[in-house]
């Protein structure tokens, strides 16, 4: 049961994640639509949490089924084949896709771990981008690197979530109605992801994380447990790639680029592997320091004048600050910023561990 001071608490969020879209519309409708990008991060990092945090597959590829459900989506909601289905069609079929891509990337890759899986990985995410790229001919699926545009945002009804609507004296703007839709889409995944961690199949990703071996020796089906993981994972990655084609308009293959999945990964690892609040913490903050705080930063330096620092262009730099801040991470904190209790026991002594437990900002479970 919840204490009085618990429900007062998620009350507050409640109200804040519901006004939050007008405060930062009266800044700007750029804030929201850099919110709405922040919770794709999310959702992205919520999936490859499946396959990297509970089951313990390092993926390098994600970013693959990134694509492949935003291409989905591009396909079946655009001029393109002249078809123009119902997004709440077209993401469920982006999501199967994805799926069957996971199953196809994880089946090869069973009996890999470690460097030659996060290799395989990477190889298979680089394949599906460069398929992207160069399926125009003979028969145009893709478009090229020339891309498919005017896709169909979401509509249901009347409502169409490109358009501006005005009730009462609220005006919801395009970005402000995917913002509502991606934070539904989101309390739902997290919602799955928690179910998943305290099940069967949770437990027994978690068995094969500490110990395959083990895992096998006490009955657990590590091929199609471990299938599910990927499959699981890349359905995420699937549904977050249809909601980016219908919030872009437009997708290309530099959309998907391997700097997408490292990002991802980052996200991951910074937030804490295995504990599904902490690596939401941890998307946010990274793809808010590329998005704002980099850039600030070049404004900031710029206008002081100073010759060295006015020359740093900081964005160049991003990926260098993200292994830094890993590298430390991994000296300092290797559990990550909110770890689960389990890792904390794994990475910490007895002593730590009773103090992180008691400590806990975040109220996480066992696992």
């Amino acid at each position: 049961m919840k204490t009085t001071r618990e429900r007062l608490g998620l009350t507050l969020i409640a109200v804040a994640l519901i006004v939050l879209p007008f405060v930062l519309a009266s800044a700007g409708t750029a804030w929201v639509r850099i919110t709405n990008f922040a919770a794709l991060f999310v959702l992205l990092s919520l999936g490859l949490n499946i396959v990297v945090g509970f089951a313990g597959l390092l993926d390098l590829g994600y970013v693959a089924f990134y694509a492949v459900g935003a291409y989905v989506y591009a396909l079946l909601a655009s001029p393109h084949f002249g078809l123009h289905l119902p997004f709440w069609a077209i993401l469920p079929i982006g999501a199967a896709v994805a799926c069957i891509a996971g199953v196809i990337l994880g089946a090869p890759t069973l009996r890999l771990r470690g460097d030659y899986l996060a290799i395989v990985t990477l190889g298979f995410g680089e394949i599906v981008r460069i398929f992207m790229n160069n399926l125009s001919a003979p028969v145009n699926l893709t478009n090229g690197p020339k891309g498919i545009n005017r896709i169909d945002p979401f509509r249901i009804g009347p409502l169409n979530f490109s358009a501006s609507d005005t009730i009462g004296a609220l005006t919801f703007s395009g970005p402000i109605k995917y913002y509502y839709f991606l934070l539904l889409v989101l309390l739902a995944v997290i919602v799955i992801n928690r179910r998943l961690q305290d099940s069967r199949i949770g437990r027994a990703w978690v068995a094969i994380r500490e110990d395959e071996i083990a895992a096998k020796a006490a009955g657990i089906n590590t091929r199609n447990i471990k299938l599910l993981a990927f499959a699981m994972g890349a359905s995420f990655g699937g549904i977050a790639g249809g909601m980016f084609a219908a919030i872009q308009g437009f997708v290309s293959p530099e959309s998907f680029v391997l700097n997408e999945s490292i990002m991802v990964l980052a996200m991951v690892v910074l937030g804490g592997m295995g504990n599904i609040w902490g690596v939401a913490i941890g998307a946010f903050i990274v793809f808010l320091t590329q998005t704002v705080i980099l850039k600030q930063l070049n404004v900031f330096f710029g206008n002081l004048g100073v010759p060295f620092l006015s020359d740093i262009d900081f964005l160049q730099y991003q990926f260098l600050l993200y292994g830094i801040a890993l590298v430390a991470m991994m000296l300092l904190r290797p559990e990550g910023l909110f770890p689960s209790r389990r890792r904390r026991r794994e990475l910490h002594t007895e002593e730590d561990v009773e103090f992180g437990e008691h400590g806990d900002p975040l109220g996480e479970s066992p696992e």
